[in-house]
């Protein structure tokens, strides 16, 4: 490529970039960008919504095994101090 060729991609480039600043910087891309924001702290909002749903439900789900888990280790201890008892 010649120099000539190279400078008119550079002025291209230039003109181009400089462009796409100033329409990156327009009033309608920041209203596009605020609309996306607010769309990104909805969904945020509720995928934080979900994880403490999930975290309750883990919550109910441990304590009703601890209770199955201490119900049964009773009735064991009921079963041995009968058969104990027998002997």
């Amino acid at each position: 490529m010649n120099l000539a060729g190279k400078i008119a991609l550079f002025v291209g480039g230039t003109l181009f970039g400089s462009a796409g600043f100033k329409l990156l910087g327009s009033k309608d891309a920041r209203k596009v960008y605020t609309h996306v924001t607010a769309a990104a702290l909805r969904c945020k909002d509720q995928v934080m919504h979900d994880v403490e749903t999930v975290q309750e439900n883990c919550a109910d789900i441990l304590a009703d095994a601890k209770a199955i888990n201490e119900a049964r280790a009773a009735k064991e201890e009921a079963a041995f101090i009968e058969d104990g008892a027998q002997a």
